[in-house]
């Protein structure tokens, strides 16, 4: 796997947050943190990364998929998984432990303090889940052949997007043509929301046919070794009235004024100013119910948040959505998404369909 990012430059950074941490260690439990650190896939083990060779602790389903997939740490087995941490934690005099708060459950927090009792535990959350904000370059053409993926598989899809045809059907061939062109998966339930259902941010796929008339949000990515992209289309099938054409042209510039923001060293939470600002002053900013973006990786949603709570600020190789909307009860609703990377003096767009108003159907 040539394209398969080295995790040897990240657990380098990792020590470098470590010694600002006041923590001899860091513990990890969520298994998406595990695989950037080490390249391990499986669905169960830990990982604990102190002064010495990384421990990756694991059952004994997973000695031989450990070895091969993470060279670069020392692999422990376990059979009962806080007696293992707890052991190896002894083993290399470790008292000071960092760990992922919302990785953790009370049991296993519970079973942890009982068993090592001589650590104290220090919840990091924020600065862990920020390790993985800044992309490096195989991550890029991971994402970047995720998004060239799905954007195939919409293609070869949109002529079924027509009146008659009902949401779901749509999702159902969207994630087939996805995986019969290589993703390991949707990045997430795939959304077609159509007519009033497209007011519904997180709408389901339902049993509703499309009609003349409607916009049709599709929201929609595609997973490639474990890297996700994410997008959102808005269509008008059949046509587009005055009030369509409002609605998509205020978020679209809304869409476009927070693209025109991205570089190294802006706030966040100004990202999503500009994008709010647009809305609220067409008269839709009670319609704009959540952030303008969020970090993608080896999740869908991650570091760094584009909202108003966001204390985050951009970074180059940081890959963020841009997705303003519009929402309106009883007609529809109109979201734009593009898949972003920051650059040094801007941004690249890594989506590749028009965010245009299209007609279709």
């Amino acid at each position: 796997m040539p394209d398969q990012p080295s995790t040897a430059p990240r657990i380098s950074r990792l020590r470098a947050l470590l010694r600002r941490s006041n923590v001899e260690a860091f513990l990890f439990l969520d298994l998406k943190n595990i695989r950037y650190l080490t390249g391990f896939t499986g669905s169960d083990g830990a990982l604990l990364v102190g002064a010495g060779k990384p421990l990756l602790l694991v059952d004994g389903r997973y000695t031989t998929q450990a070895g091969r997939e993470a060279p670069g740490a020392r692999v422990v087995l376990y059979r009962d998984k806080a007696s293992g941490i707890a052991d190896a934690l002894s083993a290399q005099g470790v008292e000071r432990v960092g760990f992922e708060p919302a990785a953790a459950t009370v049991e296993m927090l519970t079973g942890l303090r009982r068993k090592a009792k001589k650590v104290r535990w220090t919840p990091l959350q924020e600065k862990l889940g920020a390790i993985r904000a800044v992309k490096d370059p195989g991550e890029i053409r991971l994402i970047g052949r995720a998004a060239r993926i799905a954007a195939g598989a919409l293609r070869s899809t949109l002529e079924r997007i027509r009146p008659g045809v009902c949401e779901r059907d749509i999702a159902i061939e969207l994630e087939y043509a996805m995986r019969s062109m290589g993703a390991e998966a949707p990045s997430f339930d795939t959304i077609i929301a159509s007519g009033p259902n497209s007011a519904l941010p997180h709408a389901r796929p339902g049993s509703r046919k499309i009609r003349p008339g409607d916009f049709v949000v599709v929201d929609y990515g595609a997973v490639w070794r474990g890297y996700h992209s994410d997008e959102t289309c808005t269509f008008a099938v059949g046509g587009a009235g005055r009030r369509h054409k409002k609605v998509y042209a205020v978020v679209k510039e809304a869409h476009d004024r927070a693209l025109e923001t991205l570089r190294p060293g802006v706030a966040c939470r100004d990202v999503d100013a500009a994008a709010r600002g647009v809305i609220e002053k067409a008269g839709y900013g009670s319609r704009f119910s959540h952030g303008t973006g969020h970090g993608v990786g080896l999740d869908v949603h991650e570091a760094p948040r584009l909202s108003t709570l966001s204390d985050a600020v951009l970074e180059q190789g940081m890959v963020i959505t841009i997705e303003p909307g519009i929402y309106l009860p009883g007609f529809g609703g109109v979201r734009i998404e593009d898949m972003v990377l920051v650059e040094k003096d801007g941004a690249r767009v890594l989506t590749e369909f028009s965010k245009e108003l299209q007609v279709i159907g």
